[in-house]
């Protein structure tokens, strides 16, 4: 018992130190979810031995104290946390003791709503106008940051009455989420890096630093929102549900997240809303770590009532967490497809959203050094969606002196060539095509799941390709035959079959796939998608002018030029990919082995169109640009949007623009719209 008395003490110390940390300092030492386990910890010690349950205990408090340096107020009501639930038993348990607690067959539903991941406030107003602001605090009394939240432009001054049966309360006690917007928290991230700041661990904590300062002009400058979610005290509770109560807030001008409040007629509904929420938390523009489950009816809500630290009529079901606290055992260096250099920290193995992570990404060596990142610190670790996992920020707190610090090598530490760095550029890279560090990382974009999906090729089977010598490329992957891979290590007839089956399969692609493939720079899945629509064919992209990729906007009378999504620095990295004759031999190669796939054929092989460049200007009578390009294209002809020395006609509309000048001078072949329409084999001459 002793021990167990210890365990317990030790426990309410833990979590008193880190919710001074996290409510009072805005700076977390430890990940939200081994606070989450720290806590459930102490909650199952305490129900086992309920003799130990202290007043002081964390588990019957919320919060923590208020900052000395805010005025205090005191809150109508106590701003309760919520009970967490982390499993689908949470929920059904939590559905059971409800109905236990009523001991009828009273009806009721509930609402659904993504938790946000930001910092309870209340909002005071009387007779419609806002008189203060505070935060939770303890529950009972918080900070009073009212000058801080009038600068946050989504929450009105004075409420507005949109709907006349619903007048404005005397008096209306709202609570609220202030959070910051993801893109917003990175971009605020990236300052303060720049200026050597020292960086947030998350919106949260972000949100909870800019509202808490003693310069309002500093909140002011920081990109802070919010949603409305509850209230506290009411002088006129006429409403009869959760759902009524949300739109009637938005109706007196407030941010409700409306779209997102979801009605469920059971805990079942429940569920699969809950899992909807955690499946698609990417796609959402802020962050969310949860859903909040509430009982819809307002007056069952009433005959539940409150526990000690939470409501009964309430839960947070928490997602699998995005963040965790782990140990970096070594900085490593990874050489890319592009010869850059890539510091990753081997991590001690931590599971976050239910995938062991073992590595993050460092990103570069200015990384590094504004966060101060060393071997052997403690740090949050960041996976959210399918981004590749990164350390956040270092536990300062937790450093002991063994901590190394690391400066990126000189020399690839594959190939031992001198590293480069270009001007503008922060990343060092190697300038050896044929480092076989680069060799190997294009093989594997070759056959990934974006490119040439070959499967059953993984890392450890190009290695040994490699390391044989039956391979040097990517066109000697279809030169492979069965008794070669038979003689790799610890391969099976049956994967051997396999695997010359998936590599004769890929030679039926797409030119999107196939565009990825080839690894250009900056060429992701989104912009070779966007090259193969818009070109149709890959020898137009391959001669493709900087002119023809930049997107710019026309002028007036005038179509916009280029695509929509690609700028210099894109275009740049396709032009000079197709000016490397390397590029060029491989390409010939791969196209040689046989892969292929559907191209836009001409519709009528005209030896006058096909194989010729075209440009248009002006506006035409008989069709719109976008038609007369698809014209031209379906009859074997090139769209180009500049005048260039290869162009062969230019087609002038009304109101032509400074491009009949230019062709004037470089002599091209001009057509008028009829000239276009007979050769196109639509007029008549």
């Amino acid at each position: 018992m002793e021990k167990i008395i210890k365990e317990i003490e030790e426990l309410k110390e833990k979590i008193r130190h880190h919710n001074h940390r996290y409510y009072s300092m805005d700076d977390p030492e430890i990940s939200d979810a081994e606070y989450d386990r720290l806590f459930r910890h102490l909650l199952d010690l305490e129900r086992q031995y309920p003799e130990q349950v202290t007043p002081d205990s964390p588990t019957t408090r919320v919060g923590a104290k208020p900052r000395e340096t805010f005025s205090e107020v005191k809150h109508g009501q106590p701003m309760l946390s919520l009970e967490n639930g982390f499993q689908d038993e949470d929920l059904l348990a939590f559905d059971a003791r409800i109905r236990r607690f009523l001991g009828d067959d009273s009806h009721f539903d509930y609402t659904v709503e993504p938790k946000i991941d930001g910092l309870a406030v209340e909002l005071v107003f009387e007779k419609g106008k806002l008189t203060v602001a505070s935060t939770r605090g303890d529950a009972y009394v918080g900070e009073n940051v009212t000058p801080n939240i009038k600068t946050i432009l989504t929450i009105p001054l004075t409420l507005s009455q949109r709907n006349k049966t619903r007048p404005i309360p005397d008096l209306l006690e709202v609570r609220g989420e202030v959070y910051m917007e993801s893109e917003a928290f990175n971009k605020l991230n990236r300052k303060r890096v720049q200026k050597n700041l020292p960086v947030f661990a998350n919106p949260r904590n972000a949100s909870a630093g800019s509202l808490r300062q003693l310069d309002f002009r500093v909140t002011l400058s920081r990109p802070l929102n919010i949603f409305c979610y509850g209230i506290g005290r009411i002088s006129t509770p006429t409403l009869s549900t959760q759902h009524e109560l949300m739109t009637a807030l938005n109706e007196w001008g407030l941010r409700i997240n409306i779209p997102h409040i979801k009605i469920c007629k059971d805990i079942n509904e429940v569920i699969d809303q809950c899992h909807h929420f955690e499946e698609t938390r990417s796609r959402f523009y802020y962050e969310i770590d949860g859903a909040v489950i509430k009982v819809n009816q307002i007056d069952v809500q009433k005959r539940l009532g409150d526990k000690t630290r939470s409501p009964r009529w309430a839960l947070a079901y928490k997602f699998k967490p995005s963040q965790e606290t782990t140990r970096i055992t070594k900085i490593d260096v990874q050489v890319g497809r592009t010869g850059a250099l890539t510091p990753v920290a081997q991590l001690e193995p931590v599971e976050i959203g239910g995938v062991l992570v073992k590595r993050a990404t460092l990103h570069n060596q200015e990384e590094i050094s504004k966060k101060d990142i060393r071997e052997l610190d403690m740090v949050i670790v960041q996976r959210a969606g399918d981004v590749i996992p990164e350390v956040v920020k270092v536990i300062e707190s937790k450093r002991n002196g063994q901590e190394k610090v690391f400066i990126m090598p000189d020399q690839c530490p594959a190939c031992g060539t001198a590293v480069v760095k270009k001007e503008g550029e922060v990343v060092l890279r190697c300038p050896n095509p044929d480092c076989p560090a680069q060799i190997m990382a294009s093989l594997k974009h070759f056959v990934s799941k974006g490119g040439m999906n070959i499967d059953g090729l993984g890392g450890k089977t190009i290695a040994q390709l490699l390391n044989k010598g039956m391979i040097r490329d990517e066109s000697d992957l279809y030169r492979l035959r069965h008794e070669d891979l038979m003689t790799l290590d610890k391969i099976e007839q049956k994967s051997t079959d396999n695997l010359i089956r998936a590599i004769e399969d890929s030679k039926k692609t797409t030119l999107a796939k196939f565009i990825f493939a080839l690894g250009i720079r900056h060429v992701g899945e989104h912009i070779a998608r966007l090259l193969s629509d818009h070109f149709k064919r890959f020898d137009m992209i391959e001669n493709a002018s900087r002119e023809d990729l930049v997107y710019r906007k026309g002028k007036r009378g005038e179509d916009d030029s280029g695509i929509k999504g690609i700028g210099e620095e894109i275009a740049g990295s396709i032009v000079s990919y197709f000016e490397d004759e390397s590029n060029i031999q491989n390409v010939r190669r791969l196209l040689g082995s046989g892969i292929q796939w559907e191209e836009v054929k001409p519709v009528f092989p005209l030896s006058s169109i096909s194989g010729k460049t075209f440009v248009l200007t002006g506006s035409l009578n008989s069709m719109k640009r976008a038609q007369a390009k698809e014209q031209i294209i379906g009859k074997g002809g090139r769209i180009s949007s500049s005048i260039r020395g290869g162009t062969d006609y230019l087609v002038v509309g009304e109101a032509p623009g400074s491009k009949l000048k230019k062709a004037e001078d470089l002599g091209v072949s001009i057509l008028n719209e009829d000239e276009f329409l007979i050769i196109l084999g639509e007029g008549h001459g």
